[in-house]
């Protein structure tokens, strides 16, 4: 766990917390685009989908509420590869650099894990989110795992360079 200041900590997923996993995704990804199968597959099933199958997902908490989340999606296991996947702030929460503070944390994770890279999948409309990403140390790739619509950028880190 991380203590960033007395106000902010970045916990482990717990099943209290499976509501707000759901919640803050869905009310990001419409606000943007449309939710998608692949979506709910995740949102609604985040202990079998992701945990059970050696993925990660962590939660951004201020004063004691959940206000982010991202996980660590396992899609490969020779190399180790994880997607960073389901990154959600609250808009009453952004601008506390909990975006950066929860993706930095689930890189390191991956690297603890000794995983080879980390991809994720987005959308070049979010240059914020974009921006984020090339500060955590993602490079940009051609796009090979898309399994959303929308995804039109695909960045990853791989441990190995």
């Amino acid at each position: 766990m991380n203590d960033i200041n007395n106000e902010v900590k970045i916990v482990a997923y717990e099943p209290q917390y499976k509501e707000a996993f759901k919640n803050l995704n869905e009310e990001w990804i419409k606000t943007f685009f449309v939710m998608e199968p692949g979506d709910y597959k995740l949102l609604d099933h985040p202990e079998e989908e992701i945990l059970a199958k050696g993925g990660y997902i962590a939660f951004a908490l201020l004063s004691g509420e959940v206000v982010g989340t991202c996980a660590l999606v396992k899609t490969e296991d020779h190399p180790l590869t994880f997607e960073l996947s389901k990154m959600a702030v609250s808009p009453k929460a952004q601008g506390k650099k909990l975006g950066y503070l929860l993706g930095k944390t689930l890189v390191e994770k991956a690297r603890d894990m000794k995983a080879g890279k980390v991809f994720l999948v987005t959308n070049s409309i979010l240059v914020p989110a974009i921006k984020l990403y090339e500060k955590l140390g993602f490079q940009h790739t051609p796009v090979s795992h898309a399994d959303y619509d929308r995804a039109d950028v695909q960045m990853e880190i791989d441990f190995h360079l």
